[in-house]
């Protein structure tokens, strides 16, 4: 330990610690930073590996507590976003608005690129007859097996799934969430796509996924009720 970084010389240190032998009782924590050579070789003192299994211990209690502090973290942000949906959806009185409300609170909060719904109902004079697929319709077939299930998949589409959901941004789409919607009073599907490759993997957990389907399903089937939607 040189004088010039110290300010104290290494025999000014030892001298002091020669006349201070109790000053690691008052600074306990100093130890946790320490390395100190035991004079016997390889073998190591009780108190040696007491202290090792104390540092252990702390830096794993460390590593736990900053892990729950992250979870709390992810779990605050996701409420905000489901509370930004759900107020986005309550505050339509039209099938249009509640998907273009999606549409901005998905993107804004969610950062997604694309969202995509398809209702399974025959409705064609509907003003919003887009989002309505007929229940034998071809369109259905690259959704079925996602639909049986009743269980969101998520990756690359396919291009026909990508064509029928997002349409001439089908190219766009490297990633997408597929979520079935099968509620009594209404079937669908729920997609949001993204141009990154990573942004929706096969690994993402569905909890979430089905939270926000649930939300999304339970505003659009009280729409529907309502003239001109009841098809």
């Amino acid at each position: 330990m040189s004088e010039k970084k110290t300010g104290l010389s290494t025999s000014q240190i030892e001298d002091y610690l020669q006349h201070h032998p109790d000053f690691f009782h008052e600074h306990l924590s100093l130890l946790e930073k320490m390395s100190v050579p035991h004079p016997s070789g390889t073998a190591i003192s009780l108190i040696s590996k007491q202290l090792e299994l104390f540092r252990s211990k702390h830096y794993e209690m460390e590593s736990q507590l900053n892990a729950l502090i992250e979870i709390a973290r992810d779990n605050d942000t996701s409420f905000i976003r489901m509370h930004k949906l759900t107020l986005a959806l309550l505050d339509t009185s039209t099938l249009e608005q509640a998907i273009a409300n999606l549409d901005n609170v998905l993107a804004d909060y969610f950062l997604t690129d694309f969202v995509a719904v398809r209702i399974i109902k025959s409705c064609p004079e509907s003003a919003a007859a887009h989002l309505f697929i007929e229940p034998g319709s071809e369109d259905l077939q690259p959704f079925l097996k996602v639909l049986a299930s009743n269980q969101p998949i998520c990756g690359r589409p396919t291009l026909r799934q990508a064509k029928i959901l997002f349409g001439d941004a089908a190219l766009e789409i490297k990633s997408c969430a597929i979520i079935p919607m099968n509620f009594t009073e209404l079937d669908g599907i729920l997609a949001i796509g993204s141009r990154e490759e990573d942004r929706f993997q096969y690994s993402m957990g569905n909890l979430f996924l089905n939270q926000m389907s649930e939300i999304i399903g339970t505003r659009l089937i009280s729409l529907l009720r309502q003239s001109p939607y009841a098809c």
